[in-house]
């Protein structure tokens, strides 16, 4: 008896190990040209962990890098770097006020909910990613997107803690898609 309950212990273990694996999953992402440039849509969906939700609560900003690249495959020679595009978004939250924030750069936008700043920050819209004349119509590409918890911009106590835990490595893998201009 006591067999079986350690068996099913270690298969609940197990299965919220792997379960937990992946926080951030990417649901869609796509280039389109608007006016003279094209530019990047993508939805993600995030889960930040309860370790990561107690360090924000107590003023703990977290750093969120957006990372894109788009290349132009070639089978002769190495795949052709079109475009590099990062875009680093900024959560905090501020007790006073009980509010999250979301800043991008020097504008930012206040959320009453975790829920809602984090549905902003997986919500990507018109990120500039190339001009018009870097693609050429008729030519396939490939874009390649993914969205981290940038660990480096934590705290040094944070960084050191974050090294091999999985409650602090907050990523997607990368999602790749076709680009057709």
């Amino acid at each position: 008896m006591q067999a079986r309950r350690f068996l099913a212990l270690v298969g609940v273990l197990l299965f919220t190990l792997f379960a937990r694996a992946e926080n951030i999953e990417v649901r869609s992402a796509n280039i389109t040209l608007r006016e003279d440039t094209y530019a990047l849509d993508a939805d993600f969906e995030i889960a930040l962990t309860p370790t990561l939700e107690d360090i924000l609560g107590k003023g703990v900003p977290l750093n969120f890098l957006l990372e894109l690249e788009l290349i132009r495959p070639r089978w002769y020679w190495l795949n052709d770097r079109v475009a590099a595009v990062t875009q680093q978004y900024k959560l905090s939250y501020n007790s006073l006020t009980r509010q999250y924030r979301v800043s991008l750069g020097t504008l930012y936008q206040n959320f009453a909910s975790l829920g809602e700043a984090v549905r902003f920050i997986g919500g990507v819209r018109n990120l500039p990613v190339a001009e018009k004349s870097a693609l050429q119509p008729g030519v396939s590409y490939q874009g390649a997107v993914r969205l981290r918890l940038d660990v480096s911009q934590l705290p040094k106590p944070f960084q050191i803690t974050a090294l091999g835990s999985r409650e602090w490595n907050v990523s997607s893998d990368w999602y790749r898609f076709a680009v057709n201009p």
